[in-house]
């Protein structure tokens, strides 16, 4: 039996007994919403436990491929006009899309603001347990819980923790009303490098899906190796392990300034007039990027999807369908023994399947990180970093 506790122990819970080829997915966000809709199509019935809203993703931008949901769920099952639009999408488009989906589908209950203190397994079944909400069991329980994934601690507690790459990510999302009147709009994503910064920069549709001129957005993500002792600091990462991101409200007075200055010195318009407006308005966030290469994927009934399973460093640019593939895999491994319960042998099937692609997809990422950030001693985590105009 392996039971991994968030917090202390709690009096004993109700228990929800669940019908036969069940999961209990923890985590709601994007893997967690695609894995549910992938099983629930393999013919699973599905728990979903989610304990936020993931509302603070300000300036994260995903590359969706033409007919997402139907490649997950198969186009019998997607109704018209709720397919996800393709291209580069907001992080909130992508998530909404999914999570409607998740809501119209008779086989998977979401559960929202639950948050998960332990989970466990043994020979019949596998568990999550709530503080509030009761112990929730199926016949195999999925973690895509994030980079600090809890579920991971159970499936390979000699390697529980991502760790920290050397850098952050600035994000932001600017309204195209709010640049300059004859900004010139981009066709495609940017790719600039200044000193020792990299920008990458995208035009985005609307927040209702326009394409109107007037109504699009600039998404933007500033890579900066500069600020080791800000992260530090903070508290965002503490040893070499990441905890959470800056938020807008948490950004140095100071630090903004020097924002400002470097973005003016470093990059060209549109994408210099996106960050300066997204500083004046403090909606920029400081996000610390972890990596974690797994060794494994699976523990008996348990298993990692999404960055609970692997996390590469977003320049790869292939996070989402790494995502995605794992929802595919799983669901297919689920086909494969048709006639039994589902449990530890379909998942064995998921692990061969995975990890040698998701482990060289880290693999890859790494080679970047180490070049753009390698470790540098305390005493020059400060040094200030020079900009050459693209």
């Amino acid at each position: 039996m392996c039971t991994t506790r968030a917090r202390s122990r709690h009096a004993a819970a109700p228990l929800h007994k669940a019908p036969q080829d069940t999961a209990v997915i923890v985590g709601a966000s994007l893997a967690g919403l695609m894995t549910a809709l992938a099983l629930s199509h393999a013919g699973m019935r599905v728990t979903l436990l989610e304990r936020s809203d993931d509302t603070g993703r300000t300036g994260a931008a995903i590359h969706v491929e033409h007919r997402l949901l139907e490649r997950i769920v198969g186009p019998m099952r997607v109704s018209r006009g709720r397919e996800i639009p393709a291209g580069v999408q907001t992080w909130f488009t992508v998530h909404a899309g999914l999570r409607d989906a998740v809501l119209a589908d008779a086989n998977i209950r979401l559960h929202s603001h639950t948050a998960v203190g332990a989970v466990g397994e043994d020979d019949a079944s596998a568990w999550a347990t709530t503080a509030h909400a009761g112990t929730f069991r199926g016949d195999i329980v999925i973690g895509a819980d994030g980079h600090r994934s809890l579920v991971r601690q159970c499936v390979d507690p000699r390697h529980p923790h991502a760790s920290f790459a050397g850098y952050l990510i600035w994000l932001g999302v600017a309204q195209e009303g709010a640049l300059p009147a004859n900004t010139r709009w981009p066709s495609e994503v940017a790719y600039l490098e200044s000193g020792d910064f990299i920008l990458l920069g995208y035009p985005l549709p609307g927040p209702d899906g326009s394409q109107e001129q007037g109504k699009r957005q600039l998404g933007w993500a500033w890579y900066d190796a500069s600020r080791d002792r800000l992260v530090r600091d903070s508290g965002c990462v503490v040893g070499d392990v990441v905890q959470h991101t800056l938020g807008a409200q948490h950004v140095p007075q100071a630090v903004r300034r020097d924002l400002v200055l470097q973005a003016r010195e470093c990059w060209p318009a549109p994408w210099r007039d996106a960050i300066l407006d997204c500083l004046e308005r403090h909606a920029v966030i400081g996000t610390p990027i972890a990596e974690y290469l797994p060794e494994r994927l699976i523990h008996g009934r348990l298993a990692l999807v999404g960055d609970a399973a692997h996390v590469p460093t977003p320049m790869t640019g292939k996070g989402f369908g790494a995502s995605l593939q794992d929802a595919l895999d799983l669901a297919a491994a689920v086909r494969t023994e048709p006639l039994a319960r589902v449990g530890p042998e379909v998942l064995r099937h998921y692990e061969h399947s995975r990890l040698p692609a998701v482990r060289s997809l880290v693999q890859n990422g790494q080679q970047f990180s180490r070049s753009f950030a390698p470790r540098v001693s305390a005493q020059d985590v400060g040094r200030r970093h020079s900009c050459a105009r693209p």
